[in-house]
Protein backbone atom coordinates (compact mmCIF):
# COMPACT_ATOMS: atom_id res chain seq x y z
CA UNK A 1 0.00 0.00 0.00
CA UNK A 2 0.71 3.71 -0.79
CA UNK A 3 1.40 4.97 2.74
CA UNK A 4 0.57 9.07 1.20
CA UNK A 5 -2.77 7.08 -0.21
CA UNK A 6 -3.52 6.25 3.84
CA UNK A 7 -3.09 9.49 4.70
CA UNK A 8 -6.25 11.72 5.41
CA UNK A 9 -6.82 15.12 3.07
CA UNK A 10 -6.39 17.65 5.53
CA UNK A 11 -9.17 19.47 3.40
CA UNK A 12 -11.55 16.54 4.32
CA UNK A 13 -10.82 17.28 8.13
CA UNK A 14 -13.65 19.82 9.63
CA UNK A 15 -11.91 22.56 11.91
CA UNK A 16 -13.49 20.93 15.18
CA UNK A 17 -11.33 18.07 14.08
CA UNK A 18 -8.26 19.44 13.63
CA UNK A 19 -8.69 21.06 17.15
CA UNK A 20 -9.34 17.47 18.46
CA UNK A 21 -6.14 16.57 16.61
CA UNK A 22 -3.89 19.42 18.21
CA UNK A 23 -5.32 18.64 21.35
CA UNK A 24 -4.66 14.78 21.60
CA UNK A 25 -1.40 16.25 21.54
CA UNK A 26 -1.19 18.80 23.95
CA UNK A 27 -0.36 21.26 21.48
CA UNK A 28 -2.32 25.34 21.26
CA UNK A 29 -6.06 25.96 19.60
CA UNK A 30 -4.16 28.85 18.12
CA UNK A 31 -2.17 26.99 16.12
CA UNK A 32 -4.93 25.42 14.50
CA UNK A 33 -6.34 28.71 13.19
CA UNK A 34 -2.45 29.53 11.98
CA UNK A 35 -2.98 26.11 9.90
CA UNK A 36 -6.35 26.83 8.41
CA UNK A 37 -4.84 30.34 7.12
CA UNK A 38 -1.88 28.69 5.43
CA UNK A 39 -4.97 25.98 4.17
CA UNK A 40 -7.76 28.58 3.19
CA UNK A 41 -6.52 31.96 2.75
CA UNK A 42 -2.88 31.50 1.34
CA UNK A 43 -3.53 27.99 -0.31
CA UNK A 44 -0.23 26.48 0.25
CA UNK A 45 0.70 23.64 -1.19
CA UNK A 46 3.05 22.11 1.46
CA UNK A 47 3.13 21.98 4.85
CA UNK A 48 6.89 22.88 4.79
CA UNK A 49 5.18 26.10 3.41
CA UNK A 50 3.84 26.85 7.15
CA UNK A 51 6.56 29.06 8.18
CA UNK A 52 4.99 30.52 11.34
CA UNK A 53 3.98 27.28 13.12
CA UNK A 54 7.14 24.87 14.77
CA UNK A 55 9.46 22.69 12.74
CA UNK A 56 8.07 19.82 14.72
CA UNK A 57 4.30 20.44 14.16
CA UNK A 58 5.45 20.37 10.50
CA UNK A 59 6.35 17.30 10.65
CA UNK A 60 4.06 15.54 12.66
CA UNK A 61 1.22 17.22 10.12
CA UNK A 62 2.94 15.88 7.26
CA UNK A 63 3.37 12.37 8.71
CA UNK A 64 -0.68 12.20 9.53
CA UNK A 65 -2.34 14.19 6.56
CA UNK A 66 -1.77 15.11 2.61
CA UNK A 67 -2.44 18.79 0.92
CA UNK A 68 -4.67 17.19 -1.47
CA UNK A 69 -6.26 19.28 -4.13
CA UNK A 70 -8.02 18.53 -7.66
CA UNK A 71 -5.66 18.07 -10.12
CA UNK A 72 -6.67 20.67 -13.39
CA UNK A 73 -6.39 17.88 -16.44
CA UNK A 74 -7.78 19.98 -18.87
CA UNK A 75 -8.89 23.74 -19.69
CA UNK A 76 -10.92 24.92 -22.53
CA UNK A 77 -11.52 28.74 -23.22
CA UNK A 78 -14.31 29.91 -24.14
CA UNK A 79 -14.54 33.45 -27.06
CA UNK A 80 -16.65 34.70 -24.31
CA UNK A 81 -13.64 34.43 -21.48
CA UNK A 82 -14.96 31.72 -19.57
CA UNK A 83 -12.84 28.48 -19.34
CA UNK A 84 -14.26 24.86 -18.79
CA UNK A 85 -11.75 22.68 -16.51
CA UNK A 86 -11.71 19.24 -15.90
CA UNK A 87 -10.51 18.09 -12.44
CA UNK A 88 -9.29 14.99 -11.75
CA UNK A 89 -9.46 13.77 -7.87
CA UNK A 90 -6.98 11.41 -5.96
CA UNK A 91 -9.14 7.98 -6.73
CA UNK A 92 -9.34 9.10 -10.62
CA UNK A 93 -13.25 10.53 -10.73
CA UNK A 94 -13.71 13.59 -13.61
CA UNK A 95 -15.45 16.45 -12.95
CA UNK A 96 -15.83 19.76 -14.48
CA UNK A 97 -15.85 23.59 -13.15
CA UNK A 98 -16.43 26.54 -15.02
CA UNK A 99 -14.48 29.96 -14.56
CA UNK A 100 -17.15 33.01 -15.56
CA UNK A 101 -15.51 36.05 -15.91
CA UNK A 102 -17.43 39.40 -15.55
CA UNK A 103 -16.29 43.09 -15.82
CA UNK A 104 -15.53 43.86 -12.36
CA UNK A 105 -15.11 40.49 -10.75
CA UNK A 106 -15.67 36.62 -11.61
CA UNK A 107 -17.61 33.77 -10.41
CA UNK A 108 -16.93 29.79 -10.62
CA UNK A 109 -19.21 26.97 -10.70
CA UNK A 110 -18.56 23.66 -9.06
CA UNK A 111 -20.10 20.57 -8.42
CA UNK A 112 -20.94 17.86 -5.05
CA UNK A 113 -21.07 14.66 -6.87
CA UNK A 114 -19.70 13.10 -9.49
CA UNK A 115 -22.21 12.50 -11.88
CA UNK A 116 -26.11 13.07 -10.99
CA UNK A 117 -28.98 10.68 -9.56
CA UNK A 118 -31.79 12.74 -10.22
CA UNK A 119 -32.61 12.38 -13.87
CA UNK A 120 -33.47 15.71 -15.15
CA UNK A 121 -34.36 15.06 -19.20
CA UNK A 122 -32.85 18.42 -20.26
CA UNK A 123 -29.77 17.44 -18.18
CA UNK A 124 -26.58 15.22 -20.17
CA UNK A 125 -25.24 14.32 -16.93
CA UNK A 126 -29.05 12.48 -15.68
CA UNK A 127 -27.96 9.80 -18.62
CA UNK A 128 -24.21 9.08 -16.74
CA UNK A 129 -25.66 8.62 -13.36
CA UNK A 130 -24.17 8.75 -10.04
CA UNK A 131 -20.75 7.60 -9.11
CA UNK A 132 -19.97 8.86 -5.88
CA UNK A 133 -20.55 11.88 -3.53
CA UNK A 134 -17.97 14.72 -3.51
CA UNK A 135 -16.01 15.36 0.00
CA UNK A 136 -15.46 18.12 1.64
CA UNK A 137 -11.84 18.71 0.39
CA UNK A 138 -13.04 17.53 -3.24
CA UNK A 139 -15.84 20.86 -2.79
CA UNK A 140 -13.34 23.02 -1.26
CA UNK A 141 -10.60 21.98 -3.41
CA UNK A 142 -12.54 22.99 -6.69
CA UNK A 143 -12.36 26.62 -5.81
CA UNK A 144 -8.97 26.45 -4.19
CA UNK A 145 -7.33 25.02 -7.38
CA UNK A 146 -9.55 27.53 -9.77
CA UNK A 147 -8.11 30.53 -7.30
CA UNK A 148 -4.32 29.06 -7.57
CA UNK A 149 -4.73 29.37 -11.80
CA UNK A 150 -5.93 32.65 -11.48
CA UNK A 151 -3.47 36.32 -12.13
CA UNK A 152 -5.91 37.82 -9.54
CA UNK A 153 -7.49 35.43 -6.99
CA UNK A 154 -9.41 37.99 -6.02
CA UNK A 155 -11.40 38.65 -8.89
CA UNK A 156 -13.43 35.83 -7.66
CA UNK A 157 -15.96 36.88 -5.63
CA UNK A 158 -18.81 34.82 -6.58
CA UNK A 159 -19.36 30.93 -5.69
CA UNK A 160 -22.51 28.60 -7.49
CA UNK A 161 -23.23 25.42 -6.66
CA UNK A 162 -25.20 24.45 -9.78
CA UNK A 163 -22.43 21.87 -11.23
CA UNK A 164 -22.82 17.93 -11.29
CA UNK A 165 -24.20 16.51 -8.94
CA UNK A 166 -27.35 17.25 -6.42
CA UNK A 167 -26.18 19.32 -3.43
CA UNK A 168 -28.51 18.52 -0.79
CA UNK A 169 -28.02 14.87 -1.52
CA UNK A 170 -24.70 15.12 -0.11
CA UNK A 171 -26.16 17.52 2.63
CA UNK A 172 -23.09 17.23 5.82
CA UNK A 173 -19.96 17.35 2.77
CA UNK A 174 -21.67 20.60 0.94
CA UNK A 175 -22.90 22.51 4.31
CA UNK A 176 -19.01 21.27 5.99
CA UNK A 177 -17.65 22.74 2.30
CA UNK A 178 -20.20 25.91 2.55
CA UNK A 179 -18.69 26.78 5.96
CA UNK A 180 -14.98 26.56 5.13
CA UNK A 181 -16.13 28.47 1.97
CA UNK A 182 -17.55 31.52 3.49
CA UNK A 183 -15.90 31.65 7.34
CA UNK A 184 -13.85 35.37 7.68
CA UNK A 185 -12.00 34.33 9.85
CA UNK A 186 -9.67 31.39 9.14
CA UNK A 187 -11.62 30.40 5.50
CA UNK A 188 -11.41 31.66 2.21
CA UNK A 189 -14.26 34.80 3.28
CA UNK A 190 -16.82 34.78 0.40
CA UNK A 191 -19.73 36.57 1.44
CA UNK A 192 -22.89 34.56 1.96
CA UNK A 193 -24.75 36.48 -0.17
CA UNK A 194 -22.47 35.82 -3.32
CA UNK A 195 -22.35 31.75 -2.73
CA UNK A 196 -25.84 30.22 -4.46
CA UNK A 197 -26.57 26.67 -4.25
CA UNK A 198 -28.86 25.30 -6.81
CA UNK A 199 -30.82 22.35 -5.95
CA UNK A 200 -33.79 20.56 -7.88
CA UNK A 201 -36.11 20.81 -4.58
CA UNK A 202 -35.45 18.03 -2.02
CA UNK A 203 -37.66 19.36 0.20
CA UNK A 204 -37.09 18.59 3.13
CA UNK A 205 -33.99 19.46 3.36
CA UNK A 206 -34.65 23.36 2.61
CA UNK A 207 -35.50 24.00 6.32
CA UNK A 208 -32.34 22.41 7.46
CA UNK A 209 -29.99 24.01 4.99
CA UNK A 210 -31.69 27.73 6.48
CA UNK A 211 -30.81 26.33 9.57
CA UNK A 212 -27.42 25.29 9.07
CA UNK A 213 -26.23 28.23 6.22
CA UNK A 214 -27.01 31.14 5.03
CA UNK A 215 -26.06 31.06 1.39
CA UNK A 216 -28.42 31.94 -1.58
CA UNK A 217 -30.52 29.65 -2.68
CA UNK A 218 -31.85 28.66 -5.98
CA UNK A 219 -34.39 26.16 -7.30
CA UNK A 220 -34.43 24.63 -10.61
CA UNK A 221 -37.99 24.86 -11.12
CA UNK A 222 -38.15 24.20 -15.38
CA UNK A 223 -42.66 23.88 -14.78
CA UNK A 224 -45.06 25.41 -12.94
CA UNK A 225 -47.64 21.99 -13.12
CA UNK A 226 -47.13 18.82 -11.49
CA UNK A 227 -47.77 16.90 -15.13
CA UNK A 228 -45.00 18.76 -16.95
CA UNK A 229 -42.52 18.82 -13.93
CA UNK A 230 -42.63 15.31 -12.94
CA UNK A 231 -42.15 14.65 -16.69
CA UNK A 232 -38.66 16.76 -16.82
CA UNK A 233 -38.01 15.87 -13.14
CA UNK A 234 -38.44 12.86 -11.78
CA UNK A 235 -38.00 14.12 -8.37
CA UNK A 236 -41.41 15.45 -8.67
CA UNK A 237 -43.30 12.95 -8.32
CA UNK A 238 -40.97 12.68 -4.75
CA UNK A 239 -41.92 16.22 -3.62
CA UNK A 240 -44.70 17.50 -5.94
CA UNK A 241 -44.81 21.32 -6.20
CA UNK A 242 -47.16 22.16 -3.37
CA UNK A 243 -44.60 20.47 -0.89
CA UNK A 244 -41.72 22.19 -2.55
CA UNK A 245 -43.48 25.92 -2.87
CA UNK A 246 -44.69 25.19 1.07
CA UNK A 247 -40.99 24.52 1.92
CA UNK A 248 -39.68 27.50 -0.29
CA UNK A 249 -42.38 29.75 1.98
CA UNK A 250 -40.83 28.94 4.92
CA UNK A 251 -37.51 29.12 4.43
CA UNK A 252 -35.87 31.58 6.15
CA UNK A 253 -34.75 34.87 4.16
CA UNK A 254 -33.45 38.26 5.36
CA UNK A 255 -35.45 41.14 4.20
CA UNK A 256 -33.37 42.01 1.17
CA UNK A 257 -33.22 38.45 0.11
CA UNK A 258 -35.62 36.31 -2.68
CA UNK A 259 -35.29 32.53 -4.30
CA UNK A 260 -34.06 32.00 -7.29
CA UNK A 261 -36.58 29.97 -9.55
CA UNK A 262 -34.14 28.83 -12.36
CA UNK A 263 -36.50 28.26 -15.22
CA UNK A 264 -35.15 26.56 -18.50
CA UNK A 265 -37.37 27.29 -21.32
CA UNK A 266 -37.83 24.20 -23.66
CA UNK A 267 -39.84 25.13 -26.90
CA UNK A 268 -43.42 23.45 -27.20
CA UNK A 269 -43.00 22.06 -23.66
CA UNK A 270 -42.99 24.75 -20.91
CA UNK A 271 -42.34 27.85 -22.82
CA UNK A 272 -46.30 29.16 -23.68
CA UNK A 273 -48.31 31.93 -22.53
CA UNK A 274 -50.06 30.23 -20.16
CA UNK A 275 -47.19 28.12 -18.25
CA UNK A 276 -45.92 31.88 -17.53
CA UNK A 277 -48.77 32.64 -16.15
CA UNK A 278 -48.95 29.46 -13.97
CA UNK A 279 -45.80 30.18 -12.88
CA UNK A 280 -46.74 33.93 -11.61
CA UNK A 281 -49.23 32.40 -9.94
CA UNK A 282 -47.15 29.47 -8.45
CA UNK A 283 -44.81 31.61 -7.04
CA UNK A 284 -47.38 34.29 -5.30
CA UNK A 285 -47.00 32.62 -2.05
CA UNK A 286 -42.92 32.92 -2.20
CA UNK A 287 -40.05 36.13 -2.10
CA UNK A 288 -38.98 35.14 -5.51
CA UNK A 289 -37.02 36.29 -8.40
CA UNK A 290 -36.64 34.01 -11.37
CA UNK A 291 -33.96 33.31 -13.80
CA UNK A 292 -35.02 32.40 -17.49
CA UNK A 293 -32.66 30.55 -19.23
CA UNK A 294 -33.00 29.05 -23.11
CA UNK A 295 -32.58 26.09 -23.15
CA UNK A 296 -29.02 24.89 -24.49
CA UNK A 297 -29.11 22.28 -27.51
CA UNK A 298 -26.31 18.96 -27.13
CA UNK A 299 -26.09 15.66 -28.35
CA UNK A 300 -28.84 13.55 -27.38
CA UNK A 301 -31.24 15.38 -26.41
CA UNK A 302 -34.61 16.34 -28.47
CA UNK A 303 -35.92 19.38 -27.20
CA UNK A 304 -34.78 22.90 -28.59
CA UNK A 305 -34.43 26.16 -27.75
CA UNK A 306 -37.71 28.68 -27.99
CA UNK A 307 -37.14 31.58 -30.71
CA UNK A 308 -36.61 35.10 -29.19
CA UNK A 309 -40.06 36.34 -29.93
CA UNK A 310 -41.42 33.45 -27.65
CA UNK A 311 -38.74 34.38 -24.70
CA UNK A 312 -39.20 37.84 -24.33
CA UNK A 313 -43.63 36.90 -24.49
CA UNK A 314 -43.10 35.09 -21.64
CA UNK A 315 -40.74 36.99 -19.52
CA UNK A 316 -43.03 39.93 -20.45
CA UNK A 317 -46.42 38.40 -19.21
CA UNK A 318 -43.46 38.17 -15.31
CA UNK A 319 -42.47 41.37 -15.68
CA UNK A 320 -45.69 42.74 -16.07
CA UNK A 321 -47.03 40.56 -12.71
CA UNK A 322 -44.27 41.97 -10.80
CA UNK A 323 -41.62 39.67 -10.61
CA UNK A 324 -37.89 40.05 -11.51
CA UNK A 325 -37.41 37.66 -14.50
CA UNK A 326 -33.64 37.95 -15.97
CA UNK A 327 -33.13 36.35 -19.23
CA UNK A 328 -29.42 34.24 -18.96
CA UNK A 329 -26.88 34.23 -21.39
CA UNK A 330 -25.33 31.30 -20.46
CA UNK A 331 -21.86 31.42 -20.97
CA UNK A 332 -19.28 28.94 -22.55
CA UNK A 333 -21.53 27.57 -25.23
CA UNK A 334 -19.19 27.44 -27.96
CA UNK A 335 -17.06 24.87 -26.09
CA UNK A 336 -19.77 22.94 -24.16
CA UNK A 337 -19.89 24.79 -21.21
CA UNK A 338 -23.25 26.26 -20.79
CA UNK A 339 -26.25 25.31 -18.88
CA UNK A 340 -26.41 21.44 -20.01
CA UNK A 341 -23.98 21.03 -21.95
CA UNK A 342 -21.50 19.88 -20.15
CA UNK A 343 -21.00 15.90 -20.09
CA UNK A 344 -19.59 13.08 -21.22
CA UNK A 345 -17.30 11.00 -19.00
CA UNK A 346 -17.69 11.44 -15.52
CA UNK A 347 -18.96 14.91 -16.68
CA UNK A 348 -21.90 17.14 -15.76
CA UNK A 349 -24.72 19.62 -16.00
CA UNK A 350 -23.46 23.65 -15.18
CA UNK A 351 -26.68 26.18 -14.56
CA UNK A 352 -26.42 29.58 -15.30
CA UNK A 353 -24.89 32.02 -13.04
CA UNK A 354 -27.58 33.05 -10.85
CA UNK A 355 -25.52 35.20 -8.82
CA UNK A 356 -25.14 38.92 -7.18
CA UNK A 357 -24.06 41.66 -9.07
CA UNK A 358 -22.61 44.35 -8.46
Amino acid sequence: MNLATAKTNIYDLPPEGLFQWLEDRAMAPYRGLQVLKWLYQRRCRTFDEMTDITKTLRQELAEHFIISLPEVVEERRSADGSSKLRLRMADGALIESVLMPEPKHSAVCISSQVGCAMGCLFCLTGSGGLARDLTRGEIVGQVIAVMGRMAEPKRLRNIVMMGMGEPLANYANVVSALAALTDGTWGTGFSCRRVTLSTVGLAPRLADLGRDTDVSLAVSLNAADDQTRSALMPVNRRYPLEVLIEACRRFPLKPTRRITFEYILIKDVNDGPDHAKRLAKLLRPVKAKINLIPFNPHAGCDFARPDEETILAFQKILVDSHYTAIIRKSKGQDIGAACGQLGGRSSCDTASAAYPHD
